[in-house]
């Protein structure tokens, strides 16, 4: 069962989907509460909706649930729960409708969370997989268990970058406990492979050894599916791709191949020769991804020359300025170019917008960002720079409205709208108006009283009544 957009819904659940967020955006609470759960029981792969679901769990609950009744919550028995456990063997789809009813009442139930999970998992709803999961995680983040299980769905959803923060912290809290020590190299190891975009493999259904005849070619295959390779595999795979290379000077794939086993050999010259090669074999315009992945290798060698200075030389600042300005032109030049071959490409023009706005070249930036907007997959974040760059200007009315638009569209409380609720309230302090300032620094202390500083904020605020 695959996670379903909005698109992929039929009309009439549409409808209710529609008519539920209506009723929470009125606060009619338990009517939307049953309008969405209603929709997810027909079609349990409807992400959004069941962001939604969650949201107005939260909403109803309003942070006042006692201590107490959130670790009984916690540690809940209910006959709703034991039933959706049993049902995740059995009948996932059900355990997934049992877990939110619980979840309705507690949507902080560690318990009714980590069974959704698992529901979720078997019917590879990944991503609904990682919502329950972060939530349970936040709860209880030292629980290795817990820990474990939300690694393996983002690694699963391929968010290894963070499934790799998760298990390098574990693996510092339990510094005696080997095989979440395994699991964090794992993870370090399949997200380099997935940088590298070689850990997806290239044949049909079934093992290698079942699809080929040849035992030798089984074998090298499966070294280049490993998720660690050593050196030695490394330049043996590359002296394979070198053959092909002889025999055509021009295998797009072999090319590719090659750059991306040096670069994991950490041989950027090499990498760099190999993915300069693979482009001048194109004609026209450059591909946008293999140019990105020769500019990012400009990018490691000077942070390569940047680790190799003596931190004791009296030039040290000096010289590592020097190259963190290399560094920065280099990228800006190049994401530069990639933006003029192509100028459609709203992605690109976001990553160019952030440069500008880190070179304090605000006007550039905002008319970048305004564009990049359009794009559903980085729209918040475009909203969020666009309000930052208006607040770089002073111009504060123009900064609040993009920054309340992207909160607007954000419905559950995460670090992302966390770091858009806290800017709004600096926007606020700026215009003078610090009653408005402290709310939005509350609503962030309600739920995450380590964030930045407001804790000081809001301390300071009550402190001086």
């Amino acid at each position: 069962m695959a996670e379903k957009q909005v698109t992929d819904i039929d009309k009439s659940l549409r409808e209710l989907f529609e008519k539920g967020k209506l009723a929470y955006q009125r606060n009619n609470l338990d009517y939307a509460i049953t309008l969405l759960q209603s929709v997810l029981k027909k079609e349990p792969g409807f992400y959004d909706c069941r962001e939604a679901l969650r949201a107005t769990q939260f909403k109803k609950q309003d942070g006042k649930t006692s201590f107490f009744r959130k670790m009984l919550g916690s540690a809940s028995s209910s006959p709703q729960l034991a039933k959706a456990q049993i049902a995740v063997r059995t009948n996932p789809s059900d355990a997934l409708d049992l877990s939110e009813s619980v979840l309705n009442g507690d949507p902080n139930n560690i318990a009714a969370h980590k069974t959704l999970a698992a529901a979720a998992m078997k019917l590879d709803l990944v991503r609904t997989a990682v919502l329950s999961l972060e939530l349970a995680f936040k709860n209880a983040p030292k629980d290795k268990e817990i820990g474990l299980r939300l690694s393996e769905a983002l690694i699963a959803g391929r968010q290894t970058g963070r499934a790799e923060k998760i298990l390098k912290d574990l693996a510092a809290d339990h510094p005696n406990d080997p095989d979440l020590y395994q699991a964090y190299k794992d993870a370090s190891a399949k997200h380099t492979m997935q940088e590298g975009r070689y850990d997806t493999l290239e044949g049909g259904e079934g093992s290698y050894r079942d699809i080929l005849r040849n035992k030798d070619e089984a074998v090298r295959l499966e070294q280049e599916q490993r998720t660690v390779k050593t050196d030695d595999v490394a330049e043996r795979l590359i002296q394979d791709q070198l053959l092909k290379i002889e025999a055509s000077p021009n295998d797009v794939k072999a090319l590719q191949k090659i750059a991306q086993l040096y670069t994991q050999k950490n041989d950027l010259e090499k990498a760099t020769e190999y993915y300069q090669r693979l482009l001048d074999s194109t004609e026209g315009i450059p591909d946008p991804i293999i140019q990105k992945e020769v500019d990012d290798l400009k990018v490691r060698a000077i942070d390569q020359k940047i680790q190799a200075l003596d931190q004791n030389d009296a030039d040290y600042e000096t010289a590592k300025q020097a190259l963190e300005k290399e560094k920065h032109t280099i990228a800006f030049e190049s994401c530069k170019q990639r933006s003029e071959n192509y100028p459609n490409d709203l992605a690109i023009k976001f990553e160019l917008g952030v440069l500008h706005y880190e070179r304090e070249e605000y006007k550039e930036a905002i008319q970048l960002f305004q564009k990049a907007q359009a794009n559903p997959h980085i729209r918040i974040k475009a909203l969020h720079h666009l309000g930052r760059c208006f607040m770089q200007r002073g111009i504060l009315d123009l900064a609040v409205r993009p920054i309340q638009t992207a909160i607007g569209e954000k419905e559950i409380f995460d670090e992302q709208r966390k770091d858009l609720t806290y800017d709004l309230g600096l926007i606020y302090e700026k215009m003078g108006k610090p009653e408005e300032a402290i709310e939005q620094f509350k609503l962030i202390y309600e739920v995450d009283i380590d964030y930045k500083d407001v804790s000081d904020r809001v301390d300071n605020y009550y402190a001086n009544l």
